[in-house]
């Protein structure tokens, strides 16, 4: 496995927009630390380090968080994106201990070609599975090669690393394979009704009727 990257912080003496502003302004990132029966941690590291940590591990990537000197084992728990810049404006870490389980949304990826004819629909994005805190993968593949029209994987039918368990509903629909005709129609269809309610919307309303 490899070693746990580890992330140098500072406690955070100055709270507000203000002081967050400023903190970005000279490359730093605010974040707060939250752990079980422990105090909170304002903290704040250096924003180029947190991207790449974020970037090469994933958004629940794992990192040792020193923190005046101090080390906590703590995952990515929640991150604030500037929806303009997409810069990282802040992030919450969670501590955890090693062999703890944790819950976790994991992304879905679909790998492969689907039967000629045939068109895929990723109806959820990730799913949520319970596993130890350090074994937590990027992202879960599952191959749809040469599948065909009314092929449907269900959550449950997902394989999913050793030691994991879904929490999610494992009849939940993730990955759908229909015909490409009968997708078309579903989009055609949603696009007209769409339409229609604009052209219901404009239309200018009645006069009321004179007495």
């Amino acid at each position: 496995m490899a070693e746990t990257p580890v992330i140098k912080a500072e406690k955070r003496e100055e709270f507000g927009k203000g002081a967050s502003r400023r903190l970005r302004r000279d490359g730093r990132l605010p974040g707060v630390l939250y752990s079980a029966g422990e105090e909170t941690l304002h903290f704040h590291a250096d924003r180029l380090e947190v991207t790449a940590l974020i970037r090469n591990d994933g958004v629940n990537a794992i990192a040792e968080l020193e923190i005046d000197g101090e080390q906590h084992l703590s995952m990515v728990k929640f991150i604030d994106q500037n929806v303009i810049t997409l810069n990282i404006d802040h992030i919450d870490m969670l501590g955890i201990k090693r062999g703890e389980k944790v819950e976790v949304d994991v992304p879905v990826i679909a790998e492969g070609e689907v039967f000629s004819g045939a068109m895929l629909i990723q109806e959820v994005d990730t799913i949520l599975i319970e596993i130890d805190a350090l074994k937590i993968p990027e992202e879960i593949t599952v191959s749809v090669e040469g599948l065909q029209a009314g092929t449907q994987i269900l959550a449950g039918d997902i394989q999913l690393p050793e030691g994991a368990t879904l929490i999610d509903d494992a009849e939940a629909l993730v990955l759908n394979i229909t015909e490409e005709e009968e997708a078309d129609l579903e989009t055609d269809a949603g696009e007209e009704g769409a339409a229609g309610e604009e052209s219901a919307a404009d239309a200018p309303a009645e006069a009321p009727a004179e007495d």
